[in-house]
């Protein structure tokens, strides 16, 4: 028998002076590779570089080696995740990364690369073209702002208005922000004359900087020179490549005017004299591993290269390459693999026969599976062939657990405690090898389990690795990782201007609803001022200036089309608005009822167990997010609470709101209340059943599901136990709020996808509201919910902090096309990924499935629709989800499943036919991981399509951010219109004077009530003090230049609440955009003079050169006798004009003075 190796001892190749010597790894199972390879590292004096079948194998193998110890350089090179003569370019990110890659190859001394075999066949710059255009930048160089603007854009930076991604710059008066490819961060430069004179990180999130860096490398944007000598070889060897007459409509000419089209990176040979591999870029001493047989997927990426050239050559507007000048041949390959020393590896347990074997280079590694020893729950013994396992010492002498984060250590403790099982924790692998400990855990990403042999042959030696996928078998299981904090304010999404387009309506809450126009600089008596144009009726001009730009806010109501225009000076809008405000009064009174029945009805005060509690959460497979955290404690804090929940959480798809939803019916059942969970779907009853269940496993409490997969007998067995208590949970679709259920002791409703339900069901929620705990859960909020919750009438929590990572989903609407269907799953298929495709029609269903077929014979496609029988469907989404089909032809069932991290692609058929939230809630399925996803909405002729859908559509394609679902919800709102808070009116006086203005009216009414007042019509649209103290006071457009951002920052100062957010905004504005020139210092400083004087009872003040006035409001807090006293004892000064206004006469030539002058008289009224 051949010798066996350790895996702490890997046998590496050894070169002789002609030959490389070449090596086989045989019987690495499980993980064991990744062990084998980093002890490799550790102990090679050179690189190692990792060649792997595909992008998924290479993407496990780096989390795996990267976890194992961090005293080596782990680094992937990624693949374009396009497919071969694309016409898409490769996401910012992944180039970053490669170019990053590129740069430091030529130097590594250690470490591990990491590439995947269709990756390194692609041709790639010369090694000289990385090296020569990157540079070193260092503070205290001398540098000239202007000259590093231009290096940039030969560089291929582009100029934008705000950094937000790899290779972007963006210039600001003596500021220079910065994405610089493969950093992590994004980099502020200041300027002091021609010097750099500091160097900042900043968040490209809030655009604040952070600390300090003394230097940074500058690499070129793209894998391809882009200035003009660039230019220049590109269409010289255009040229030569292809002859005849070039299209006018050519790539020729777009890269001739200096434009990139998408795809450009299937030409870079032309950009170069010749190309290099990524073979010349690696050191010479270089070791390089073939991880398992590569072949298989080379010849099928071949394949797939020639079949793509063949069909697409003949576009006369983009002629392509030979496969030859882009892609190596098999051949070349592996003649480029023979320069290097070189191990093959197996991970298959090699048979007797291969182990007795023992010719050179074949090295046997004392390594072993695991049997099978998953826990199963359903069995008397769950833990039965796991202590089987443990006591068997004739097998195992040691055994250490994995976690893959610290959240599920301890979910796996909690495990093992249950089976008397309690390791002792170590911080790494070989922390635990060096101890004599017989049980241990560690946290690290190794996905798959082994044994291995540590000295000798004595058992008690053989280490046995068990990951969570041994303990829970097919287990479904996700991760993500933390985010920064982010918070979202809710009202901004609606009172932002920043999203104004010319054209858009606009309320004036003076003077009703005109169309927006555009900012103006106009000069007034040598002030310069900046306003805000509006036109009305009869092409009447409205200038509103910008300090006043708290009595606009966008129309929301119906659609903007059709949204009224008033007419200047007429009674028109007031007319409208005096309606309103009566409809509001009966609102906000019948709110204040459903209020005080709240407030008063004190509900069920929750006992929150902490430890049970603890143990709970600690069996949650994920970290939370920040926003999620403050969710759940929002939610702890009203159940602990003796006021009644009604809370709403709105968080997109995929960012866990279902845990908050677990840990509130944890909470709730705990303290021995039944809890109902109401949803739109059997299928997503099923799916919250499994998951209920699945978490609640490990403690006494009985869940139970209402759908129509049970016979009706079966259900009234459900409602009869109900009845008596003996179901605690019971999770159904509307069935659950029939009158024939009686609730023995209901505590707690839960609604998931709130916006699918009717009004009828809404109303009957409403009836149980005044002493139930109610918790909603939503993607994309329908209005009337978003009202309710805007208007404080319900507690809103957002969840708008996406897992780590996840790249918003590109959205394409088309028109349906056989080739585009093709071309879009497969490449989603070549980087191992799946697909859903969505077809709503169950007749045509499978029809539609065989067509797929037949477009693509490789795919494994399987159809799913909700008139399926239930574990039918179900084992269908299991198979899906454990990757033994790549394409899911399905209804939109899908709608409300399983995350599935691996399907990053939809293709949704006859798009025109669904609604903005069922759109977004479907685009939502895919973009579950860091890759970048796509959405596709087919359509038919454009003819066929109506305007409505046209919209709909184009709002979808418009918002493709993280966290838009409560955008779209806002733009639903405008599309379709409010409707009433209460009740069942679905539209009413909203849409007269807009969403924004009437939750403000709304407020100020429900505020005027709380104190007692009867609302009058002034104090619901009462106003701001009026402040004008003749000084320039705006934000110059050559500090900042794009108008959406002036817009936005204008609204964002005139509507602040108080001091300390106004010098917030100030922080930012110097962070962002340098020193405050004098005319905004002087718009933050009247921004706080208003503050003061509101406060005050202070209508308006004005001052000029010889002094000004003050006009007090009807209920000023000032004592008229302070006034009085004021002109007895200073009569020079001050007098009255009229019944409220008080004038002074002072001299104040200078802007400083005049707001000494202002602060000097408030002081004087406010004085006891």
């Amino acid at each position: 028998m051949a010798k066996q190796i350790s895996l702490f001892e890997p046998v590496l190749p050894t070169s002789k002076a002609t030959k490389q010597d070449k090596k086989q790894w045989l019987n690495l199972p499980g993980s064991s590779a990744s062990l084998a390879l980093y002890n490799a590292a550790k102990i090679a004096d050179h690189c190692i570089v990792v060649v792997t079948k595909d992008t998924p194998t290479a993407i496990r193998l780096e989390h795996e080696i990267a976890s194992l110890g961090d005293e080596l350089d782990i680094v992937l090179f990624p693949d374009w995740e396009t497919l071969p003569y694309d016409s898409f370019s490769p996401h910012q990110d992944i180039i970053s990364q490669r170019l990053a890659t590129l740069y430091k190859l030529p130097s590594m001394v250690k470490g591990i690369v990491i590439v995947p075999v269709n990756t390194a066949i692609g041709k790639l710059a010369p090694k000289q073209y990385i090296q020569s255009n990157s540079l070193s930048v260092r503070t205290g160089q001398r540098s000239d702002l202007h000259q590093m603007r231009q290096t940039l854009e030969s560089c291929g930076y582009r100029n934008v208005e705000q950094v937000m991604e790899h290779g972007e710059f963006c210039a600001r008066g003596a500021i220079l922000d910065l994405y610089p490819m493969g950093a992590k961060h994004p980099i502020r430069l200041d300027f002091f004359d021609d010097e750099i004179d500091e160097i900042r990180v900043f968040d490209p999130e809030n655009q604040r900087s952070k600390e300090k860096i003394d230097t940074f490398e500058l690499l070129p944007a793209h894998e391809f020179p882009m200035d003009q000598s660039g230019i220049n070889k590109f269409r010289q060897a255009y040229r030569e490549t292809f002859t005849g007459t070039i299209d006018k409509e050519s790539i020729y000419h777009q890269v001739s005017d200096g434009i990139m089209p998408a795809g450009i990176e299937y030409y870079l040979p032309l950009f170069f004299e010749q190309t290099s591999t990524l073979f010349e870029y690696l050191p010479a001493q270089t070791t390089l591993v073939i991880y398992e047989d590569i072949t298989p997927q080379l010849d099928s990426y071949w394949h797939d290269i020639e079949y793509r050239y063949e069909d697409r050559k003949y576009d006369p507007t983009r002629p392509l390459l030979e496969p030859s000048e882009l892609f190596l041949s098999k051949d070349e390959l592996f003649g480029q693999f023979k320069s290097f020393n070189r191990i093959s590896i197996s991970t298959a347990p090699t048979t007797d026969e291969e182990e007795s074997s023992s010719s050179r280079g074949i090295i046997h590694y004392d390594t072993g599976l695991i049997p099978n020893i998953a826990i199963d729950m359903q069995s008397k013994f769950p833990y039965q062939r796991l202590n089987d396992f443990i006591d068997n010492k004739s097998l195992v002498g040691r055994v250490l657990f994995i976690a893959e984060s610290q959240g599920r250590r301890e979910s796996v403790l909690e495990l093992l405690k249950r089976n008397q099982i309690k390791p002792t924790e170590y911080s790494d692998l070989e922390s635990f090898i060096a101890s004599e400990d017989k049980i241990g855990i560690s946290v690290n990403a190794l996905a798959n389990g082994f044994c291995f042999q540590l000295k000798g042959t004595a058992k008690k030696n053989n280490i046995a690795v068990i990951t969570e996928s041994e303990l829970l078998g097919d287990h479904v299981r996700q991760t993500r990782r933390r985010k920064k904090q982010q918070d979202t304010n809710a009202d901004a999404i609606f009172k932002n201007l920043a999203e104004l387009r010319a054209g858009q309506p606009v309320v004036h809450i003076d003077h009703g609803i005109g169309r927006y126009i555009g900012l103006q600089t106009i000069d007034t008596g040598g002030i310069t001022t900046e306003f805000l144009t509006l036109s009305y009726a009869n092409d009447s001009k409205l200038y509103v200036p910008v300090s006043s730009l708290h009595l606009i806010s966008r129309y929301s109501g119906s659609d903007p089309e059709t949204a009224p225009l008033h007419k200047l000076g007429n009674e028109t809008w007031s007319k409208a608005k005096k309606k309103a405000a009566e409809k509001i009064k009966d609102v906000a009174a019948e709110l204040l009822d459903i209020y005080a029945k709240r407030a008063t009805h004190t509900g069920h005060r929750f006992k929150l167990d902490e430890n049970d509690y603890r143990a709970f959460s600690g069996s949650f497979g994920f970290e939370e997010t920040l926003d999620q955290e403050q969710a759940i404690a929002a939610v702890m804090n009203d159940m602990t609470s003796a006021r009644t929940m009604d809370r709403l959480v709105c968080g997109d798809v995929g960012f866990g709101k279902t845990e908050v939803a677990m840990r509130a019916a944890f909470i709730a059942v705990n303290d021995g209340k039944q809890i109902a969970m109401l949803v739109p779907t059997t299928l997503l009853a099923q799916q919250h059943y499994e998951n209920f269940k699945d978490r609640f496993a490990n403690w006494p409490v009985t869940v139970e599901v209402l759908s129509r997969f049970k016979t009706a007998k079966e259900q009234n067995e459900v409602i009869a136990k109900v009845e008596s208590g003996q179901i605690d949970i019971l999770i159904g679709t509307h069935k659950l709020l029939q009158n024939s259920i009686k609730y023995n002791d209901l505590g707690l409703l839960i609604v998931d996808e709130e916006h699918r339900f009717g009004v009828k069901q809404k109303e009957k929620i409403k009836q149980l509201r005044a002493n139930v705990d109610i918790l909603t859960l939503t993607a994309t909020p329908i209005p009337r919910t978003l009202n309710m919750a805007m208007g404080g009438m319900r507690d809103l929590s957002i969840i708008a902090t996406p897992p780590a990572k996840r790249l918003a989903v590109k959205t394409f609407v088309r028109q349906k096309d056989d080739k585009l269907i093709r071309e879009s799953i497969l490449r989603e298929i070549l980087r191992g990924g799946q697909v859903y495709f969505l077809h709503n029609n169950i007749d045509t269903i499978e029809r539609t499935a065989s067509d797929i077929q037949a477009l693509l014979p490789e795919a494994r496609i399987v159809t799913a629709h909700g008139q399926m029988r239930e574990r039918e469907l179900e084992k269908i989404m299991s198979d899906f989800y454990h990757q033994r089909y790549n394409v899911l032809v399905c209804t939109t069932i899908i709608e409300t499943g399983i995350d599935i991290p691996s399907a990053n692609t939809i293709i949704i058929d006859r798009a025109d036919h669904l609604g903005l939230a069922q759109l977004h809630q479907l685009r939502g399925r895919v973009g579950r991981s860091h890759h970048q996803a796509y959405a596709y909405l087919l359509t038919p002729n454009q003819k066929l399509i109506t305007k409505d859908a046209k919209k709909r559509l184009e709002a979808i394609a418009s918002l493709e951010d993280l966290g838009a679902g409560f955008t779209l919800a806002t733009h639903d709102l405008e599309i379709r219109g409010a409707g009433e808070l209460l009740g069942e009116e679905q539209s009413g006086s909203m849409s007269q004077v807009g969403f924004s203005l009437y939750m403000d009216m709304l407020d100020q009414a429900v505020k005027a009530l709380k104190e007692g007042k009867q609302p009058s019509l002034d104090q619901v649209l009462s106003k701001q003090t009026e402040v004008d103290l003749r000084v320039p006071a705006l934000l110059p457009d050559d500090y900042i230049f794009d108008v959406s951002l002036r817009l936005s920052l204008y609204k964002q100062i005139a509507s602040a609440e108080s001091k300390d957010e106004l010098d917030d905004v100030q922080v930012e504005l110097i962070d962002r955009f340098g020193l405050l020139p004098q005319a905004t210092k002087n718009l933050i400083k009247i921004a706080k003079l208003k503050l003061k004087a509101e406060k005050m009872g202070i209508a308006k003040i004005e001052a000029s050169e010889l002094g000004g006035a003050i006009e007090f409001s009807d209920n000023t807090q000032i004592d008229p006798m302070k006034i009085v006293m004021l002109m007895q004892t200073q009569p020079n000064v001050y007098k009255m004009e009229g019944a409220n206004k008080l004038k002074f006469t002072k001299s104040a030539k200078e802007a400083k003075d005049r707001f000494i002058l202002v602060e000097s008289v408030l002081a004087e009224l406010l004085k006891s």
